[in-house]
């Protein structure tokens, strides 16, 4: 470690040898990065280019031979490659470059198995999971729409989404959609829709594309990203056959710029449609209702209790005025039988009455204090009786002679 202070600090060239002396330690490295900015000059033997990083906004300066590059197969522009190359600081001047030996494209297939490899590990976080999939809303208050600029794919977006639904409202980012600033850009767009409150879905679309102008959009950073979003994310990348994995992990996948515009908004037609057609089954239901209720009323005023009122008291009339006269029948009958019943006793007790007696021509004798005489020897000369007959009483004096033949 280098010893200074403010009052005795090292000259530049110090430091700058330093530092070239420490990245000296650094040694060879292989790095990948996406190529740009190759510029081979005429008659120079060295050629400058930059390397850019697939996912974030940085670049180092590459210098090579011409031998090195020209042994390399033709690059296409913004090709992802691999260098073997060591670090290069030129103390005079205070730069940093890399000088590269070796040059590799990274091939498709190279890349194919990556993706596969980052696909299964996403899915095996449960990433590409269905529940975990936000619904659209059915009418979202503003689209927020990521798209690269001035490209037919916005163009596809809005016109179809207005021509469903004229007053949809779009929060448009127009950021780079291909080459080493398309992932940051695009992440920093979706950040802010995404903590728009007003944005209700986000759609992230661009035409159609290589391969590997597609391959920004299965950036495993992007696609956490848009997995974390709360705003439901439509994806429309590309065309039906490309399926970058940003397409898994969003909550809707459309087919085509042009799909992701109709899915977004309903068809103002079809929902009128949907309306009338609501409001004539409701009437006819309503309509419906109402005859039968009627219907149930009719029968109801048509029951007699409803066309004469008096009718249950006439009814209960009669019933009481029938229970009544059968009353009055069982009574009397009642009372015949109890009158006859009553003639009988009656002439039972007349016949075994003692007038009954009286009345066949016999007396009853009383003395005096008006017991029955039922033995003559009873009496004594001159005692009073009566002579009780059938009608009246005859008054009497005993004498001695009969007194005392009581059995004569």
């Amino acid at each position: 470690m280098l010893e200074t202070s403010a009052e005795e600090p090292l000259p530049v060239r110090v430091i700058s040898d330093a530092i070239g002396e420490y990245l000296g330690k650094l040694g060879p490295v292989w790095i990948e990065g996406e190529l740009s900015e190759v510029s081979v000059r005429p008659g120079a033997q060295m050629v400058f280019m930059r390397l850019r990083d697939a996912s974030a906004d940085m670049s180092l300066s590459i210098m090579c031979h011409k031998s090195v590059l020209a042994a390399t197969a033709p690059l296409p522009p913004n090709a992802r490659v691999v260098m073997h190359a060591k670090v290069s600081w030129y103390a005079k001047s205070g730069s940093l470059t890399m000088s590269v030996k070796e040059i590799r494209q990274v091939g498709v297939g190279e890349l194919l198995a990556r993706l596969e490899e980052l696909k299964n590990l996403l899915a095996s976080e449960g990433l590409f999971a269905a529940e975990r999939k936000q619904p659209l809303p059915f009418l979202p208050k503003v689209v927020g729409l990521i798209c690269g600029r001035n490209s037919d794919a916005e163009k596809d977006v809005v016109e179809n989404a207005k021509r469903r639904w004229p007053s949809v409202r779009f929060e448009i980012r127009e950021v780079a959609v291909q080459g080493a600033a398309a992932v940051t850009e695009v992440s920093n767009a979706l950040q802010e829709l995404d903590a728009n409150p007003d944005v209700d879905v986000i759609i992230i679309t661009r035409g159609g594309g290589s391969f590997e102008d597609l391959l920004h959009f299965s950036d495993e950073s992007l696609v956490r990203l848009v997995a974390g979003a709360k705003t439901p994310i439509v994806s429309a990348i590309g065309h039906e056959k490309d399926a970058p994995l940003l397409d898994l992990v969003a909550d809707w996948r459309a087919s085509t710029p042009t799909d992701a515009g109709k899915r977004v908004v309903p068809d103002l037609h079809e929902e009128l449609t949907k309306i009338g057609n609501l409001q004539d089954r409701s009437l006819r239901y309503l309509t419906s209702m109402i005859g039968h209720e009627m219907g149930a009323i009719g029968q109801v005023k048509s029951r007699p209790i409803f066309k004469d009122p008096l009718v249950i008291v006439t009814a209960r009339l009669e019933q009481i005025l029938s229970l009544q006269s059968r009353a009055l029948r069982a009574m009397e009958n009642e009372l015949a039988i109890g009158s006859e019943e009553l003639e009988s006793l009656k002439v039972g007790i007349r016949t075994l009455s003692p007038q009954s007696t009286l009345d066949r021509g016999y007396a009853v004798v009383l003395t005096a204090e008006g017991e029955i005489v039922r033995k003559a020897s009873t009496l004594k000369a001159g005692d009073h009786i009566s002579i009780k007959v059938a009608e009246g009483v005859v008054a009497a004096t005993t004498d001695a002679a009969l007194a005392t033949s009581g059995k004569e």
